[in-house]
């Protein structure tokens, strides 16, 4: 029978490999991907594979998403906007403030559409579940997006039980954001791990609304997205969490991971980068990352932090995943 064709993201043997994985050293692996840099002109000084065909940038979207929330009329600053735009380990001052939000809005637990989760963060879980924790919607990492969505939906007397929908008015000012910020058009809408309508974009389109973002005029709900993150890295992402690091070693950095291992990231100059790996290998994540701020002339102590991802055998440090770009 004919099977449809699938739309696809960039991807093939011919991707150019971005990272090895080294053991005893033995190359045993390989991570393909795509990496575009800016320079500070908005101009591509650097590009590696396919970086003007579609992908789903994950939560590295969320920025985003909070300023279309923000355009839709809801209020939020400091730590509460920074959630809106949070792929959040789970931690406890994480919930509280999920929790708080909600309160603040007249919405409970029961109005959110994301799946019940463990907290993101391992070490987190951990004490989580040992202190008698269970999936939960607000423990779920996007929690504070949809719970900002939620609010921003009700302020507008717009249907709640339908936020998640790509037709719902909050979600066709999310899909303006996208599109300006980006400077082409959304090609695809699929759902996000979260539920949530998943925009589809080119790398150089997502490393373009990264850009726009931190050179935003203040007061512009871009900036204030931008400079809520920045203020508040702890509250996008967690403690042991890379996009903190960066955001609270390096000033005026914005950056934001998304699942599948995509990653976006601006200097407050105008450089930029956005990146994936093709197979989605978060392992690689760092150490290309890591290679990519250097090539844009990075060079803080947190870069040679992020980059170290080692590869473990009996227990000990045998190799590591390596950017070989």
């Amino acid at each position: 029978m004919h099977q449809p064709a699938i739309p696809t993201t960039a991807g093939s043997s011919s991707t150019p490999v971005l990272a090895e994985v080294v053991r005893s050293g033995f190359v045993e692996g390989r991570h393909r991907g795509s990496l575009v840099l800016l320079a500070a002109d908005g101009s591509v000084e650097s590009a590696i594979g396919d970086v003007t065909c579609p992908v789903f940038p994950r939560s590295s979207n969320k920025p985003m998403q909070a300023a279309g929330v923000l355009r839709a009329g809801l209020d939020l600053t400091g730590e509460r906007l920074a959630l809106a735009a949070a792929s959040h380990s789970g931690e406890p001052f994480h919930r509280d403030l999920v929790r708080a939000l909600l309160d603040e809005h007249g919405l409970t637990p029961e109005h959110l559409r994301c799946p019940p989760a463990l907290p993101l963060d391992q070490e987190e879980q951990e004490a989580y579940l040992a202190a008698g924790g269970r999936r939960d919607r607000v423990a779920m990492n996007c929690s504070g997006k949809h719970t900002a969505m939620l609010a921003a939906a009700a302020l507008r007397g717009w249907p709640l039980e339908s936020y998640l929908d790509p037709d719902h008015p909050l979600q066709r000012v999310i899909r303006t954001v996208v599109e300006e910020a980006a400077g082409e058009p959304v090609a695809a809408v699929g759902v996000d791990g979260c539920g949530a309508p998943l925009m589809a974009i080119s790398l150089t389109g997502l490393a373009r609304a990264f850009r726009s973002f931190v050179l935003a005029a203040p007061g512009t709900p871009e900036r204030r997205v931008a400079d809520a993150m920045r203020a508040h890295p702890e509250y996008v992402a967690g403690t042991r969490r890379h996009d903190t690091w960066l955001m609270r070693d390096i000033p005026g950095v914005l950056s934001k991971v998304g699942a599948e291992a995509v990653q976006a990231v601006a200097l407050p100059d105008g450089r930029a980068l956005a990146l994936k790996v093709e197979d989605g290998g978060v392992r690689a994540l760092g150490p290309v990352l890591a290679r990519a701020l250097r090539l844009i002339g990075v060079t803080a102590p947190v870069v040679d932090r992020i980059g170290r991802t080692a590869v473990l055998g009996g227990g000990e440090e045998v190799g590591e995943v390596r950017a070989v770009f």
